[in-house]
């Protein structure tokens, strides 16, 4: 939750204490607890509650389900006899009593979805039993975009409650924002990940293939072996679900591509691998050290090199795995590193490393960031710091 959420909560808790919720009126099983103090105490700790009850539902956006889930509990904060939300097109959920009058609800919202301004209207029904004679309607609104409407019904008109459905209404705005962010974080990751997929060079596989095809007669068994690593490789690297994977999954694949590179250069290539068994678990982004060790393989081959020793070790630091890259490659200029985490390397220039790095400060923080050690003819050294456990972060 953020602060603006908390900021909204606790607004609630002060214009909610005129309405049914704290004056005693229950729309929804109480929460049962142990004395917490003061009357007043008591009905702020019930109204938290029951906020943070109907907020992750409605973290997945403004839906049929996710309105199903929260109506409830939105209609108790407000104490009131009927609640109804919309979309811009449709009711999607009515709960409490009247039901009947959804079916002029459309009608009646139609200037505030247009307009985005609140509105009350007196019911028309002709059922002398039905409580429903007023009601309040509050735009749900996205960046200035009208979504739908929250509309609480009531026997008659209240200032009171016009005024706590305004701030419950601000406060669903503000968790269908997250959702928003939510949505846009998840649709970044994938087109940073299609631009990792982008970088496995045409060349790449060309030569793997190239080299794989090169032992079909010379050694059909070595040939065999290198097309299975080759298909697993492909498919981990292209695989269609999952932000995150664990540190075994993502070792087994550089496993896979540096098998593949050693069948075309040979003992040109020396890798060392070192891990520990106790980080294989860890959850990581996904695709997040294979653009590293490629990285390392190209500055280890590139120019007139004629050998290379690249090194790989995942060990244990305490709360965090440590995961350190290293090649003896020709290196690169501290300031044109720089430039390239900056973004400023152009469209081809170390998309991977740049792409690497903002991936593990979204999801971790800017102190988990990447640390480079390099300088020219002197290699390249990268550390990756990845904490063992991260809210939100499972490996797939």
């Amino acid at each position: 939750m953020t602060g603006a959420g908390y900021a909204v909560i606790v607004l609630l808790c002060v214009l909610l204490f005129g309405t049914g919720l704290l004056a005693g009126r229950r729309t929804a099983c109480p929460v049962r607890t142990s004395h917490v103090g003061t009357p007043v105490e008591h009905a702020t700790f019930e109204t938290l509650h029951t906020a943070s009850l109907a907020a992750p539902p409605l973290r997945a956006g403004l839906t049929e389900d996710s309105a199903r889930r929260s109506a409830r509990r939105l209609r108790s904060l407000l104490g009131t006899d009927a609640l109804c939300l919309t979309d811009r097109e449709r009711i999607l959920v009515w709960d409490g009593e009247g039901g009947h009058h959804g079916e002029h609800v459309m009608e009646q919202v139609a200037d505030l979805l247009a307009s985005g301004r609140d509105t009350a209207f007196r019911s028309d029904c002709d059922d002398l039993d039905c409580p429903l004679r007023w009601a309040v309607a509050v735009p749900l609104t996205v960046d200035h975009r009208v979504l739908g409407a929250l509309i609480a019904y009531a026997p008659r008109e209240s200032a009171v409650l016009a005024r706590a459905a305004g701030e419950v209404a601000r406060w669903v705005c503000v968790q269908l924002e997250l959702a928003e962010l939510d949505r846009s974080r998840t649709q970044l990751i994938e087109a940073e990940i299609r631009a990792l997929r982008a970088q496995i060079s045409p060349h790449f596989i060309f030569n793997s293939l190239a080299a794989i095809a090169s032992f079909v007669r010379t050694d059909p068994e070595q040939a065999r072996e290198l097309l299975l690593e080759f298909a697993d490789f492909t498919r981990y690297s292209f695989r269609s679900h999952g932000d995150f994977t664990t540190l075994a999954d993502e070792l087994h694949s550089i496993d896979q591509y540096l098998a593949l590179v050693r069948a075309r250069f040979g003992e040109r290539l020396s890798v060392t691998l070192q891990v520990a068994p106790e980080v294989l678990p860890v959850a990581l982004p996904f695709l997040c050290l294979q653009p590293l060790v490629e990285n390392a393989v190209k500055h280890g081959l590139e120019g007139a090199v004629t050998s290379s020793r690249i090194t790989i070790s995942a060990l244990d630091a305490g709360s965090e795995a440590e995961v350190v890259i290293e090649d003896d490659g020709i290196g690169m200029d501290p300031e044109r590193l720089r430039h390239i985490l900056r973004g400023e390397g152009g469209k081809s220039t170390g998309v991977g490393l740049l792409n690497v790095d903002e991936r593990l400060r979204q999801v971790y923080g800017d102190d988990y960031g990447l640390v480079i050690e390099t300088g020219i003819g002197a290699g390249m050294r990268i550390t990756v710091r990845l904490p063992k456990y991260r809210a939100g972060v499972h490996g797939s």
